[in-house]
C-alpha cells in the first residue's frame, strides 16, 4: 500500500536556504507540513523572505545565522532551532560554495574555504544532528525514524571535475563521510541519504545557463535535454525525509536527468 507523504508534527533545518537549492528544499518540506529553520550565512533578507514565506503557508519557521564551517556557530544554530520548535526531526545539510582555480593556481585559501563549508560543516551539522536524534529516540506517532540526515552532495562526487579539484574533493568526501555514517546511526533508527543534484538552475552558476553558447555545451551533458530547477531538488528532500522513503539508507539520489550515465558513450564512443 502507498504512503502519503506527509512531515506534519515534524521540524527541518536546512543549512545555506537562503536561496537556490537550499531555499527550494525549505518551501518544499514546509508545504509537506514541516516546520523549517532557515540558515543563512551572508543574506539576511533573503532567509527572513524565505521564513515570511513559510510562515505565511502556516507553518512555524526562523532564520538562523551561521557560518557552518565553525563548530561553535553550528552548535548556536541549532540550539536556536531546538528553542523555537522543541525538537528536530529533519537535517538537510545543503551550504556549500564553489572557489573555483587549476591545481596550479589554488591558493590554500581557497581549498581550505570550500573544504570547510561543505565538507567540515556537513560533518559539524550531522554530528549534531546524530546527537539529538539519539537523545529524541524514536517517536512512531511522527516517524519510524528518529532522524533524517540529508546532505545535498553533487554529481561531482562520482565525475572528476578540472580546475574545480577543491569542490570536487568536498563532495567525494562527502559521500564516504555519508555513507560510513549511515553504516554506524543506523541501529539507533537515524536514516542518512545524500542528494546529488547534476546542473541545476541557480544563482551559482547562472554565468552557464543564461549564456546561449554555455547553455548549449552543458545541454550535450544531460541526456534528458533540460536543466533541473532547484524544485527537483526540493521534491526528492522531501521524499528522502518522508516515510515513503524509510527502507532508503546510505545512498545517494542523483537527481541529474543522466548526467552520469556518461553521455560522452551513448553513440557507441
Amino acid at each position: 500500500m502507498s504512503k502519503t507523504i506527509s512531515l506534519a508534527g515534524q521540524a527541518a533545518l536546512v543549512t545555506g536556504a537562503s536561496s537556490g537549492i537550499g531555499k527550494a528544499v525549505a518551501l518544499a518540506l514546509a508545504e509537506a507540513g514541516a516546520d523549517v529553520a532557515v540558515n543563512y550565512n551572508g543574506n539576511a533578507e533573503s532567509a527572513e523572505a524565505v521564513a515570511a514565506q513559510i510562515r505565511s503557508a502556516g507553518r512555524q519557521a526562523i532564520a538562523v545565522k551561521a557560518n557552518v564551517s565553525r563548530e561553535a556557530d553550528v552548535e548556536a544554530m541549532f540550539d536556536q532551532a531546538l528553542a523555537q520548535f522543541g525538537r528536530i526531526d529533519i537535517v538537510v545539510s545543503n551550504a556549500g560554495i564553489q572557489k573555483d582555480n587549476p591545481l596550479i593556481d589554488m591558493t590554500l585559501e581557497e581549498w581550505e574555504q570550500v573544504i570547510g563549508i561543505n565538507l567540515t560543516g556537513a560533518f559539524l551539522c550531522a554530528r549534531r544532528a546524530a546527537r539529538e536524534f539519539r537523545r529524541q529516540g524514536v517517536d512512531a506517532s511522527r516517524s519510524p525514524a528518529a532522524g533524517k540526515i540529508i546532505f545535498v552532495s553533487s554529481v561531482h562526487e562520482v565525475i572528476p571535475w578540472a580546475g574545480h579539484c577543491n569542490y570536487a574533493a568536498s563532495k567525494g568526501g562527502m559521500m564516504l563521510l555519508m555513507k560510513s555514517i549511515a553504516q554506524e546511526l543506523a541501529p539507533l533508527k537515524i536514516r542518512v541519504n545524500s542528494i546529488g543534484p547534476g546542473a541545476i538552475r541557480t544563482p551559482i552558476n547562472r554565468e552557464v545557463w543564461s549564456n546561449p553558447d554555455s547553455n548549449r555545451e552543458l545541454l550535450e551533458l544531460i541526456p534528458y535535454g533540460r536543466i533541473g530547477t532547484p524544485e527537483d531538488i526540493g521534491q526528492v528532500a522531501v521524499w528522502l525525509a518522508s516515510d515513503a522513503s524509510d527502507y532508503v539508507h546510505g545512498t545517494t539520489l542523483f537527481v541529474d536527468g543522466g548526467m552520469t550515465l556518461y553521455p560522452e558513450f551513448a553513440d557507441n564512443g
